[in-house]
């Protein structure tokens, strides 16, 4: 089980726990208000927060509070100031770890997240020390509403896309970033569901990691999960299926 998919399903089942706890719409309602400050409030004028705003919708986020985080996003409304911040280093197995964060204090999240990854035998690397690892691309989870694998390629490259990866019945469109928003409109009005959809970093190569390793690595992972100010997780680890199923119970 690698690191990019694999930890995307075990995620989206666990955000539905994590959505009862708030967690989920603090995430996005970061993303609103960073998108609305950097490109504008114009949800079709700007992809990243059209992007965001679907998501919100996804997780049955009311109209209102998504138009709040765009006003403060915009400055129409106070709000706090939100940055990114993205950190690198390496966890348990060697495997290398990138986290994308919106945060209002940095000397406070660094500090959680170089904590984070001592707790469990890895550590925060400088800024660059494991991105080259990683492409950045678009990602689009499908269901394939039983569409056979030669209909589901056909539909994703007559809509621009680079690539169609399956892994255990999971069907994964790879884009471009620069043609992400544009391909997702075109499967969005094709007969496919559309089960996720983000810009994601994949690896180019990945780390097998075994038993201590491998768990000590997912409870890391699960640390970052939890805090408030980590939007995103990557890494480029390989495990066991049935180890992964251990862990994951």
């Amino acid at each position: 089980m690698s690191g990019h998919s694999k930890w995307a399903t075990i995620r989206r089942k666990k955000e539905k726990t994590d959505a009862e706890r708030g967690r989920v719409f603090t995430r996005i309602i970061k993303e609103l208000t960073v998108a609305a400050r950097m490109d504008g409030g114009d949800v079709e004028g700007n992809p990243r927060l059209r992007t965001a705003v679907s998501a919100a919708k996804e997780a049955n986020m009311p109209q209102s509070n998504i138009e709040r985080a765009i006003k403060k996003g915009t400055g129409e409304l106070p709000g706090v100031t939100y940055e990114e911040v993205t950190y690198e280093g390496y966890g348990p197995g060697g495997v290398a770890v990138m986290i994308e964060a919106v945060t209002d204090n940095k000397n406070r999240t660094v500090s959680d997240i170089r904590h984070m990854f001592s707790k469990r035998g890895g550590s925060l690397g400088e800024n660059g020390s494991v991105a080259w690892m990683f492409d950045r691309k678009g990602v689009i989870t499908l269901d394939p509403k039983g569409l056979s694998e030669d209909n589901i390629m056909e539909i994703a490259l007559e809509a621009g896309a680079e690539d169609l990866k399956i892994e255990d019945d999971e069907y994964e469109i790879i884009t471009n970033p620069e043609d992400f928003n544009r391909v997702l409109e075109a499967i969005n009005q094709g007969p496919l569901e559309v089960v996720e959809s983000e810009l994601s970093m994949i690896p180019k190569n990945y780390i097998k990691v075994e038993a201590d390793s491998a768990k000590r690595l997912m409870k890391m992972i699960e640390d970052f999960e939890s805090h408030d100010d980590v939007q995103k997780i990557h890494s480029n680890f390989d495990i066991d299926e049935e180890l992964m199923k251990e862990i994951a119970e």
